[in-house]
């Protein structure tokens, strides 16, 4: 029995944390889409307030205030929509750079949003206060560098590189 190469060791460990993002997205966007508490009933704006009662990092307070909720329920559909529409991508491994760049360019947007620990906080705490967003903002970075797509895949089936070992 040949064991595989650590080319395709790491192919199958990007893969199986791809397809996990993936469903973690799928399912944060699937309860937005599919309810209307998030979109048409104020939990978006229920979170925004929450992140500007302590949270929002200064310089994306005035946004908050002033964009965001002047636009809530069109923002609300486009995070639902944007993490379902991630979910789906990184599940079936189907336009996953583009997921990856949405999903990191999102994760940055929730870190800003919601993640400061206040001022006089020391700079280890920031570190940690962003341990909600940044894992996923490493794995984006991750799918974005690496080929996440490479096995266990819609595009690999299609080319025919399924890799059921």
């Amino acid at each position: 029995m040949e064991l595989p190469s650590s080319t395709d060791m790491n192919s199958r460990a990007l893969a199986v944390l791809r397809i996990g993002v993936g469903a973690l997205f799928l399912i944060f966007g699937e309860y937005k889409v599919f309810g209307t508490q998030f979109t048409l009933h104020g939990g978006f704006q229920y979170w925004i307030n929450r992140f500007l009662e302590g949270g929002a990092y200064p310089l994306m307070a005035p946004v908050l205030r002033g964009f965001v909720l002047g636009h809530a329920t069109p923002i609300a559909f486009l995070v639902a929509y944007g993490e379902l529409a991630i979910g789906i991508a990184l599940l079936f491994g189907i336009l996953v750079r583009a997921a990856s760049f949405g999903g990191l360019v999102f994760m940055l947007t929730l870190l800003f949003s919601s993640d400061y620990p206040g001022a006089g906080a020391p700079f280890w705490q920031y570190f940690g206060a962003s341990l909600s967003h940044s894992v996923f903002i490493l794995c984006f970075a991750a799918f974005l560098i690496g080929r996440a797509d490479a096995v266990w895949s819609l595009k690999a089936r299609r080319k025919g590189i399924w890799r059921h070992e």
